[in-house]
């Protein structure tokens, strides 16, 4: 099977989001589930399916990597094919990249092994759609997690119970705003900018990041374009690939 990078992983045909949930069987590993997402030809792939390989990938690159920025951690990896241009990858990806980028400037990158495998656990639970069906983007969640592993909250927790909760909703704040139709790319590199913000008001930790342009329009169909803050117009990527003549 070749697997596609936007629409349905199967056969690259539009995703019908269904106000109404029907039973599939995931066209990978047969498990039957209620689902509100197919293709138009009845295709189903479960989040676990679609996000597995891509999971992986950010995994590996993040522990080797030396690179204290978020955004460009989280481009390098988005270029990859195993990440799709939506999907439950993204929830696992924003507390993965900010994590890294966290960890590398304060040379503890001994304490990531450990926080890799609670945020696997952590943005499991954050299915594919969740902004739609729940309000509550996964990109946004994300950063909550974030915030949660590195103050270690849990639900006793006073400050960093707060914090966890306080990072979330600015980020979701941020990416609604913004916007429909959603956009993993946008959301997610909304998400990373609010939670750099959100340690140097509160923590006092500095990550520099550098501005991003995106390089993923051409993937999505429902792409805002102009209204974007990360687009740039393909005839403008154009003329700047193109050294000026003399």
């Amino acid at each position: 099977m070749k697997e596609e990078r936007t629409g349905c992983l199967v056969c690259g045909q539009e995703l019908v989001y269904d106000s109404k949930s029907k039973l599939l069987e995931c066209y990978l590993c047969q498990e039957k589930a209620e689902t509100e997402v197919f293709c138009q030809n009845n295709h189903y792939i479960c989040d676990q399916c679609h996000s597995a390989q891509g999971e992986d990938f950010i995994k590996s690159f993040c522990l080797r990597t030396k690179l204290t920025d978020p955004l460009e951690i989280a481009f390098i990896l988005m270029k990859n094919q195993s990440i799709k241009m939506h999907g439950p990858e993204h929830h696992f990806l924003v507390p993965e990249v900010l994590l890294t980028a966290y960890y590398n400037s304060r040379n503890e990158k001994i304490f990531l092994i450990n926080k890799i495998a609670q945020v696997e656990k952590r943005a499991f639970l954050i299915k594919g759609g969740f902004c739609g069906s729940h309000g509550n983007c996964g990109a946004a969640v994300g950063t909550g997690i974030f915030i949660s592993l590195v103050t270690e909250a849990t639900p006793l927790s006073k400050e960093e119970w707060g914090l966890s909760n306080l990072m979330t909703s600015q980020a979701l704040v941020a990416i609604a705003k913004q916007g429909g139709p959603r956009c993993c790319k946008r959301n997610s590199f909304i998400a990373i900018r609010e939670a750099v913000k959100f340690l140097k008001d509160n923590f006092n930790h500095d990550l520099k990041v550098e501005k991003k342009n995106c390089e993923f329009s051409s993937l999505n169909k429902e792409c805002q374009k102009e209204k974007c803050p990360f687009y740039v117009p393909e005839m403008k990527k154009f003329k700047n690939s193109v050294p000026e003549e003399n």
